[in-house]
């Protein structure tokens, strides 16, 4: 297939073990590869789903590690192999990010790139697909573009962008500040002024714009991505990427590249109200999927049938059962409860973001095989 001029190239980050959703979520198999979306597809699966009306197959890249690679080929069976680009060891997103924009600039000088996660969930597929579209234009022009959902709360969870004048007549707004995750007072303050998103982590830009920002900022990892794409469809590559990889630093592309750049003024953003959610814990998950009348979701399993689990007086409950073992539960409420085989996990609701402490602790403990 020839590639059309300005068409997207989609590139999905799965990484990250999803330490909020242990112990459903492991190292071995972590959280983008469950299905978690209400349906029998993964989230890796439905993220790369709906891209398909901007990027054709062969134009989808997956940045994933050594330890997820054949899961990742199995669960995207459309995706050319030579498309899942394995890290050989976490380095975080701007690393993961820089690979894959310099793996199409090789193919497509010009091209343009989206960066997306693979564990969020989208409610509005045509809604996302046409902000998507919007960026792109915005891309064309050599703004570094991102996604901004109009925020519906004072999340404390998430980080902001800090928006200035539209550019030109239309949605594109400027980004003046990348904001860390705030107090709950000041991300109430940030809701009621109207002048701040979410910040999704979703990025649409051309390549080569992204690589010159790299270079300017981050002279060292841009030099270390360029020798492994100079390298990436020789014999050397393997040999190239383990050398070069590991000397690469570990900081996210916020922090690399997009803090620096909207300094400058080269980044922009489209607001999005398209039923976003990151999925990042069990509350969340408890709040976008099905629920029985009496508010509560089974993980996995249609809310109407609930085999493997018997709830009695309980309210807003989430349950994930394992198969083959009966999850019961009586006059309780608010709860979280997890069975797997090797370990079961019960908390408040309210309390579900303190659940990667419990990871860290088996850490510290050297108890590895329930991580």
């Amino acid at each position: 297939m020839t590639d059309d001029q300005g068409a997207l190239y989609g590139v999905v980050l799965a990484g990250g073990t999803g330490t909020r959703l242990w112990p459903l979520s492991r190292a071995g198999h972590p959280k983008f590869l469950h299905p978690l979306t209400g349906t029998d597809a993964s989230l890796l699966q439905a993220t790369v789903g709906r891209l398909d009306q901007l990027a054709s197959p062969e134009r989808i890249f997956v940045v994933t590690g050594v330890a997820h690679a054949a899961a990742v080929s199995r669960q995207l069976t459309t995706v050319p192999e030579e498309n899942v680009l394995v890290e050989p060891s976490p380095r975080d997103s701007c690393a993961a990010i820089a690979l894959a924009a310099a793996v199409i600039a090789r193919r497509d000088p010009e091209g343009i790139m989206g960066s997306f996660a693979s564990d969020h969930l989208i409610g509005e597929k045509n809604q996302f697909t046409e902000v998507i579209r919007t960026a792109i234009e915005g891309a064309r022009q050599g703004q570094l573009m991102t996604l901004g959902i109009t925020p519906t709360r004072p999340e404390t969870g998430y980080g902001y962008l800090q928006c200035g004048g539209t550019r030109g007549d239309g949605p594109i707004m400027r980004v003046e500040e990348f904001k860390e995750k705030p107090s709950y007072d000041v991300a109430e303050s940030y809701v009621k002024s109207g002048n701040y998103l979410w910040n999704a982590g979703m990025f649409v830009w051309r390549v080569d714009v992204f690589l010159a920002e790299l270079a300017r900022q981050q002279p060292q990892l841009a030099a270390g991505i360029s020798r492994i794409a100079q390298a990436w469809d020789s014999a050397a590559r393997e040999e190239v990427l383990g050398e070069v990889w590991p000397t690469l630093p570990r900081i996210s592309v916020d922090y690399a590249v997009m803090e620096g750049a909207a300094v400058v003024g080269r980044v922009s953003t489209v607001p999005g109200d398209f039923g976003w959610n990151d999925v990042g814990d069990f509350h969340t998950l408890g709040e976008v999927l099905a629920a029985d009348p009496q508010g509560n979701v089974i993980v996995g399993q249609d809310p109407e049938t609930k085999p493997g689990v018997l709830l009695r007086e309980a309210e807003n409950l989430v349950v994930v059962p394992t198969p083959g073992r009966l999850v019961a539960a009586l006059g309780v409420r608010d709860l979280i409860i997890v069975d797997t085989p090797d370990a079961v996990l019960v908390c408040p609701r309210e309390r579900a973001q303190e659940v990667k402490s419990l990871v860290d602790a088996l850490k510290d403990s050297g108890e590895l095989g329930y991580i």
